[in-house]
């Protein structure tokens, strides 16, 4: 409501001084006289009444148009006069909650797309942990290859190997020299079970899937038992 009220009294007002800056405005009353402005010359006309009415009538919208325009200026400067709105610093670094870790890290485009947004980076006993987790999920895959069930079984292989492979070489990075070497004997074998079991379900071979999903299991306890 104020700011229609201000901006009918702005409108008012721009009418108004459009009005005497182009001499337009004429008062028809009893001993009237305005102020006409033309250019840089100010003519004062006087005109007879021809109306009384008529004079009351203009007088009250003039009254009515300056009172108007004097509410609008007010109401205009009440609303400059709010206190200005506080601004809050950004808000901290996201990195450091579950699932966030990566969030605030730089994204450098030649690494793989898995690594840059889904995998996130932890710490060597973290990612041990992580791994357990992983190997799990693929042992649970048996229920899908005794189900034929071929593309859930690729689709629930490839996604926890990603995971697996790169909290392996966290942790095998961390390891001590003579340690390294082993481990990374050991995980080399693993996924190399791994892809054979891939290939035996891409093939919808139930048999080679069988034979390489009992070698993958015996992997995984074996990496397992060196690195938790």
């Amino acid at each position: 409501m104020a700011n229609a009220v201000a901006m009918a009294g702005a409108v008012s007002w721009m009418a108004l001084q459009g009005s005497l800056m182009t001499g337009s405005i004429v008062l028809s009353g009893s001993n009237s006289r305005v102020a006409v402005c033309s250019g840089r010359s100010v003519v004062v006309v006087a005109r007879a009444e021809h109306s009384d009415d008529g004079g009351v009538q203009t007088r009250r919208s003039m009254l009515t148009l300056l009172a108007t325009t004097v509410a609008g200026m007010a109401l205009v400067k009440e609303a400059h006069a709010v206190s200005a709105i506080k601004i809050n610093p950004p808000p901290p670094p996201s990195g450091g909650l579950p699932g966030t870790e990566n969030a605030d890290q730089a994204r450098d485009t030649d690494l793989p797309l898995r690594e840059r947004f889904f995998i996130q980076p932890l710490s060597p006993a973290d990612a041990a942990q992580r791994a357990k987790f992983s190997a799990q999920d693929i042992m649970a895959a048996k229920g899908l290859i005794d189900k034929k069930a071929w593309p859930y079984v690729q689709n629930a292989l490839r996604s926890s190997a990603g995971y697996l492979r790169y909290d392996l070489n966290t942790v095998i990075s961390s390891k001590p020299k003579e340690e390294k070497k082993s481990l990374k004997a050991l995980t080399a074998k693993l996924f190399d079970s791994l892809n054979a079991l891939d290939y035996a379900a891409r093939s919808k071979s139930a048999k080679d899937s069988e034979k390489y999903y009992s070698q993958t299991v015996t992997l995984l306890n074996d990496v397992l038992a060196k690195i938790v």
